[in-house]
């Protein structure tokens, strides 16, 4: 298309056979103040349902939108949210963001189009879109090549409608289960972390959409699990439990932007800290992408924090520390921002840097180049239709969550039985809303439109069940809400127990936003009881005799609060998107085997938390305390329908004796365990084998244990399958009392387990040699072989 230009010299950044970085040099020396903070802001929009154009209509969290024409008058760095903000069909909102995208080009005088950004947590946050399992469950399936997928088909599907950048995947490692956010953290372990948001960045940015990692950092460990609450954290856990997923995520992953967290950590709000998104994110890790404000965190700096007097102070502050785009809609970085410059109280310069990123990205993106079309990914919405959930994305969310699904115990009661009456029963049995996230489209914006359809299939357990068992009678009632406090539904639940073979009591939460659900953000927990009167349903139903399988549905796993020992079998799932209830049905049938492991302990006290399997020994039961933090179920716990056993542990290829020395590993070196797993039971099974390292005696406080590494192993009956782990010694690095990162010489232990809890192989080594100083490029993984057969020593 054709752009306006002052000059034809001004075609030279548009030539895509120069470097990056003379394009933009080019560009940039010919743009005014204006036209450069106008790269710096966002602008929220909303797709208009006739198709003719792109107008903002965010009023509940803004001001007064400003007049369209005058906001893009001199360039648009963001458009927000276009089709995450309200109800667009796809192929409509298609159609309505490249009438927009013209507009936006032909109103400045270089033609620059905006980078469009969405939502995709657990999938393309819009309507009509595949509703895919939330975080924690693809924590629980530990399976990275699953997410990688899984993240592939979600940015595809953004590209093909005009979006380039998603804000996911959440690296904040959960640290009190009490946060309403624990639901879109991935777990408790900062590897397992790590290794799969990194798996999903790969899969989003293959795609070609930059992912957004957030939120960087110290979100999760605010005080009482609170939302955007102070952060205590020291610079020891931030370095050693809250950092590296980050680290993992931009250099196994390869993100090309990060967002800043809303907090302050110790009393330096992350989107003034230069430390932080400057020191250490540029100019140690050596990040060359945009970061991103998280949404009016620049504002906050003024109205929150109180660390700025006013917008242009706080405009001030964030450009210093290294926010360069302020989201969701312009604000500081508007007016605020031009006129501080023009006054000398903010350098050209900081605008400068913050627009040659901007620049820099959005010609890797192409929307610099001369051929760039705002329909290029989008022309099947002018041939009248856009799925966004065709069937193999359907086929991937629902192996995802079948692989998520964690059974936590059972008595022999699972599989069900076919034949019969089976009741079922509880606040989440039969309602779609109960598979989906905060971050899906129906909980996070559908909710705010009565009678809007879903705009995908989203079948309940109860229907699932049926479908599931054709020839088992399933017989249902709600007996109570998810967090009402109405008793009245019981008895009705009560009645249908009492005739039935099984009861299947299914639990939970419902997302919501800001205090209108009991898991999301802004749903914090006092404590970690069952809401409501679901705790009273559960004990009347196991008190008829019935077997009792209870399943939970939710953000976070709750405390059984003595209801443990009253059923035969407990199975989590957490919010497991538009497949969910055709996967839990299948485990509960036998058609699927579990194969979920817990991301999180399950609390055995509902007042127990915080507390992580992440703690020093003093952080676990104790003589000198009345409270034991001891998890009911571990980190890593899950069970099977078959049976596995382990043999043949190795190290170096060779078995350990208990009485032999343990071999020396130098500072810098690097071993190898294995162990063989086989399948003894009458069907197949996935085992997942964890490695834990423990440090017996280091120069502070270190937990007892902690993951390193873990493989899914696929086995049919009788077959068995060696896995081993390469295990380097910048593995058991950590954060010194003069806060170098260390690895120091000494006792360590290696174990391969089925949980946390399990004491599995242990494997002792002595690291020997120098104490080693080792930064950012430490080796942040572990590697992982699944052989035929035994590894033999060399």
């Amino acid at each position: 298309m054709t752009r306006p230009t002052d000059s034809p010299a001004l075609d030279v950044w548009r030539d895509p056979a120069l470097p990056t970085d003379d394009r933009v040099d080019h560009l940039l020396g010919r743009m005014t103040l204006e036209e450069k903070a106008a790269q710096l802001r966002g602008l929220w929009v909303g797709a208009d349902d006739s198709g003719t154009g792109v107008a903002p209509h965010q009023h509940d969290m803004v001001e007064e939108p400003p007049v369209w024409e005058e906001a893009i008058a001199d360039g648009l760095g963001q458009l927000t949210r276009p089709f995450g903000t309200a109800p667009v069909d796809p192929a409509v909102g298609a159609r309505s963001l490249a009438r927009s995208q013209r507009e936006v080009a032909a109103a400045n005088r270089f033609g620059i189009p905006a980078q469009v950004h969405e939502e995709c947590l657990a999938g393309f946050t819009t309507w009509k879109a595949t509703v895919y399992p939330v975080p924690p469950a693809w924590g629980a399936a530990f399976d990275p090549d699953l997410v990688e997928r899984m993240a592939a088909q979600i940015g595809a599907g953004m590209r093909r409608v005009g979006v380039h950048q998603g804000l996911a995947p959440v690296l904040d490692v959960a640290r009190d289960l009490r946060w309403g956010r624990t639901e879109e953290t991935i777990g408790e372990d900062p590897y397992l972390v790590g290794t799969i948001a990194g798996a999903y960045v790969r899969g989003l940015e293959s795609s070609g959409v930059v992912a957004t990692l957030k939120h960087f950092v110290g979100y999760s460990a605010s005080r009482a699990g609170r939302n955007l609450a102070p952060v205590p954290v020291g610079p020891r856990e931030l370095a050693d439990v809250l950092l590296p997923p980050f680290e993992m995520a931009l250099r196994h992953g390869g993100a090309r932007s990060v967002m800043h967290s809303y907090t302050d950590n110790d009393g330096v709000p992350a989107a003034a800290d230069r430390g932080l998104l400057t020191g250490l994110l540029r100019d140690t890790w050596g990040f060359e992408g945009t970061v991103v404000a998280d949404y009016f965190g620049v504002s906050f700096l003024r109205t929150l924090h109180r660390v700025a007097e006013s917008e242009a102070r706080a405009a001030a502050l964030a450009l210093t520390a290294g926010v360069d785009v302020e989201l969701p809609t312009l604000h500081c970085y508007g007016a605020p921002l031009v006129a501080a410059v023009r006054a000398g109280e903010i350098p050209e310069s900081l605008v400068d840097r913050a627009v040659r990123r901007v620049l820099r990205q959005k010609c890797e993106l192409g929307l610099l180049d001369p051929d760039w079309d705002p329909e290029a990914g989008g022309t099947a919405a002018e041939k009248g239709g856009v799925d966004l959930d065709p069937a193999p994305q359907r086929d991937l969310a629902r192996r995802l969550a079948e692989e998520s699904v964690v059974l936590l115990a059972n008595d022999g009661v699972l599989p069900l039985s076919t034949g019969g009456t089976i009741a079922v029963v509880g606040p989440n049995a039969d309602t779609a809303e109960a598979m989906l996230g905060c971050y899906s489209f129906p909980s996070h914006v559908g909710v705010a439109h009565p009678g809007l359809p879903l705009g995908v299939e989203i079948p309940t357990l109860v229907e699932s069940l049926r479908a599931e068992l054709p020839d088992t009678g399933i017989v249902h009632a709600r007996g109570c809400g998810v967090d009402d406090g109405d008793t009245s539904g019981i008895a009705e639940a009560v009645a249908l127990a009492r005739g039935a073979q099984v009861c299947v009591v299914v639990l939970g939460d419902r997302a919501g936003l800001f205090g209108r659900g009991t898991s999301g953000e802004g749903c914090d927990a006092t404590d970690l009881r069952l809401p409501g009167a679901q705790r009273d349903l559960v004990a009347a139903v196991a008190a008829t005799g019935t077997p009792v399988v209870l399943v939970q549905l939710g953000g976070r796993p709750y405390a059984l609060d003595g209801l443990s020992d009253r059923v035969a079998a407990v199975v989590q799932a957490f919010f497991p998107g538009e497949e969910g209830g055709p996967a839990v049905a299948g485990v509960l049938s036998g058609r699927v085997n579990p194969s979920g492991r817990m991301p999180f302990g399950l609390p055995r006290d509902p007042g127990g938390q915080p507390s992580t399997y992440l703690g020093p020994p003093l952080a676990g039961r104790s003589e000198v305390s009345s409270v034991d933090p001891t998890p009911l179920f571990a980190f890593g716990h899950g069970m099977s329908y078959t049976d596995f056993s382990w043999s043949c542990p190795a190290l170096n290829g060779a078995a350990q004796r208990p009485d032999e020395a343990a071999p020396e590993v130098a500072t810098d070196g690097e071993v190898a365990v294995a162990c063989t797993v086989r399948n003894d039971g009458p069907v197949a099974g996935t085992e997942v084998v964890q490695l834990y390292l423990s440090d017996p005696v280091a120069a502070v406080t270190r937990p007892v244990r902690r993951l390193i590494g873990y493989a899914r192993v696929d086995l049919e009956p009788g077959d068995e399958r060696t896995v081993e782990f390469t295990v380097h010694a910048d593995l058991a690095a950590y954060t010194g009392p003069d806060l170098r990162r260390i690895v120091d010489p000494g006792d360590l232990e290696l174990s391969l387990a089925a949980s946390s809890a399990d004491p599995g192989f242990l494997f002792r080594i002595r690291l020997r040699g120098p104490v080693r100083e080792v930064g950012h490029t430490r080796r942040l993984l572990t590697e992982s072989r699944i052989l035929r057969e035994p590894v033999r020593a060399s």
